[in-house]
């Protein structure tokens, strides 16, 4: 599984430059240019990284950093940032910040900082047997969802767990019925594909976080939030 990185730098020619950089390696970057467009993710699916600059039209980074270690507090922060390079990097040290660049940096830079921030917080292979989506950590391996906010896990059948596990691992994609079918009950069904509707109702019950769009007359589509 890639690292998945939040670029939050509102000017549009260096945010490019940087998120070009970034995505040569082979990481999953979605960029934004205003910071109430970043904080409107802050819930969702979490990221491996938020690079943040501190001077944004809107509201800044530090605000951002509050809001996003009040969510979670383990999840990596780079600061980058044109004004005073010494009082920056104290007060984003303060907040929780992992790392500093002033401006201008090459963007290279900004790469081996973030290699080596990978290398020292999550070591040499990430574990992907837990992702983090819409507020819930997916423990693939215990078969556990958990909700953040209260630490609780949520109960789920096997099944339940199998639909959720197959949207979020084809995230974005439109699934069809048949597709479900077949990789959630494999050959232990047969009936009619309308128990995939049942499913589904019932996982967007038990998990109201989650969004999951129906697509008409094939089937169904997970989307990042």
């Amino acid at each position: 599984m890639s690292y998945k990185i939040y670029l939050v730098e509102d000017d549009q020619n260096l945010n490019d430059i940087l998120s070009s950089y970034l995505k040569k390696e082979g990481w999953e970057v979605e960029c934004f240019t205003a910071g109430k467009q970043a904080q409107a993710k802050i819930t969702a699916a979490e990221p491996d990284l938020w690079i943040l600059d501190i001077m944004l039209p809107d509201l800044d980074g530090f605000q951002l950093i509050s809001e996003i270690k009040e969510e979670n507090e383990e999840i990596p922060v780079i600061f980058i940032s044109a004004r005073d390079a010494d009082l920056d990097r104290i007060i984003g040290l303060e907040k929780g910040s992992d790392d500093y660049l002033a401006k201008p940096f090459l963007p290279r830079e900004l790469v081996i900082r973030v290699k080596n921030l990978f290398k020292r917080i999550y070591g040499k292979k990430k574990d992907t047997s837990l992702s983090s989506y819409a507020g819930y950590i997916i423990d693939y391996n215990g078969r556990r969802v958990i909700f953040k906010k209260t630490d609780k896990d949520i109960e789920l059948t096997a099944k339940e767990f199998d639909l959720l596990t197959f949207l979020f691992d084809n995230l974005q994609n439109a699934l069809s019925r048949e597709q479900i079918i077949k990789n959630v009950w494999v050959d232990d069904y047969y009936g009619s594909d309308r128990v995939v509707d049942d499913l589904v109702r019932r996982l967007r019950k038990k998990l109201p976080q989650i969004k999951i769009e129906t697509v008409y007359g094939y089937g169904y589509r997970m989307v990042k939030q």
